[in-house]
């Protein structure tokens, strides 16, 4: 991943849950925190390098999910905030998780959640100041919510 100006994201690798599917490919098993333009549950080719270790290539087949990012800036960040954020979500069709370090929460959209109040309500928090998110990868589905 590239770094901007800001340091942002934190890291310049990310490593993600997978699992072999066989053949050179794997589907991801979470959610990611910093990659950009894939999904939970989208299939990737890998190539394994000498240590054994997988690297991510192209995609395969994407899953039609959406991963969707906040930093939770009510109250701080806290764990509170955060799991107050993933239950609201949940109810709209979300899973999730959140994670201290950052105060953030990385949200999986599946393509049958409510995909136009769960962006009215991402737009209705930043502009209270609850939160900044951002779109990790989203689809036309998504995309197409934005209308609604």
């Amino acid at each position: 991943m590239e770094i901007d100006e800001d340091g942002w994201p934190p890291a310049s690798v990310e490593s993600l849950r997978a699992v072999d599917l066989g053949g050179g490919t794997v589907r991801l098993d979470n959610t990611p925190w910093f990659v950009r333009g894939v999904a939970s549950d989208d299939v990737v080719r890998v190539e394994v390098d000498d240590e054994g270790i997988r690297w991510a290539g192209e995609i395969v087949s994407a899953s039609e999910n959406c991963t969707i990012r906040l930093i939770v800036l009510r109250d701080g960040g806290s764990a509170a905030a955060r799991q107050s954020v993933l239950e609201t979500f949940h109810r709209l069709g979300t899973t999730g998780e959140g994670i201290e370090q950052f105060r953030m929460v990385a949200l999986d959209v599946p393509p049958d959640a409510d995909l136009p109040r769960i962006r009215k309500l991402l737009e209705h928090g930043e502009a209270k100041g609850w939160w900044h998110w951002e779109e990790g990868c989203v689809t036309a589905a998504w995309e197409s919510a934005a209308d609604s």
